[in-house]
């Protein structure tokens, strides 16, 4: 008996080439933000820190992408920050964020530059306004992969992210980070809060320039670049 593979090949051919149009969820988080009351709690030697610190996140429209049949809608994103008191980057993070509009599964991927990926999963309607993503060490979907060092000293167990998109064109997030820090007990809740303010528009993504341009449709104006 023959049995049937699924097609994993054939791609969509009646992609929508707008990507803000098709974010669901994401769209909200679409364009530049900043916010400079930040909440950081981190574990240090001598017990927790809390540190208060200013947050800038770039988050723009990539083209549609496609695995065979499946289809993708996303944001390139870039966190900075840093404190007050400091010049120097407190935290950096690129990655992106996607959205499956045939199955409502949002994924962020996130690296950053000590060492760590992970790429996180969670479930949403197109219209909602609050969601959640997450990931777990030792997952071979949605996992978490970190250096040797970091595996020693502070292994992440886990990552949660809940994002709270708000009526007045700011959006909010919590994340808790399990970190098994090296000779102690139990798991540390390493949370950030933070709500953000929008200081730049979204863009269109590249295709829609593109055809905007050949349309004739004069393009907008640059924007600061990732």
């Amino acid at each position: 008996m023959v049995i049937a593979r699924p097609d994993i090949f054939t791609e969509p051919s009646d992609v929508d080439p707008d990507t803000l149009a098709n974010l669901g969820p994401l769209r909200p988080l679409a364009g530049v933000w900043r916010a400079e009351k930040g909440v950081d709690l981190n574990p240090k030697a001598d017990g927790p820190e809390r540190r208060v610190f200013i947050e800038t996140i770039h988050m723009q429209p990539i083209d549609p992408q496609t695995n065979g049949p499946q289809l993708l809608y996303g944001m390139r994103y870039h966190i900075h920050i840093n404190t007050a008191e400091e010049d120097i980057t407190f935290h950096e993070q690129v990655g992106y964020w996607l959205w499956e509009p045939a199955t409502g599964v949002i994924m962020q991927t996130l690296a950053i530059p000590r060492g760590q990926v992970a790429l996180a999963c969670g479930h949403a309607k197109a219209n909602d306004r609050t969601f959640s993503v997450s990931s777990e060490r030792g997952a071979t979907d949605y996992g978490i992969c970190s250096t040797d060092f970091l595996e020693m000293a502070f292994r992440t167990d886990s990552y949660r992210i809940d994002i709270t998109c708000n009526a007045d064109d700011t959006w909010s997030y919590v994340t808790h980070t399990m970190l098994a820090v090296h000779g102690a007990e139990p798991a540390f809740d390493h949370t950030d809060r933070n709500t953000l303010h929008r200081i730049g528009p979204a863009q269109k993504n590249p295709l829609m320039l593109i055809l905007a341009n050949k349309a004739g449709v004069p393009k907008p104006a640059a924007q600061h670049p990732l």
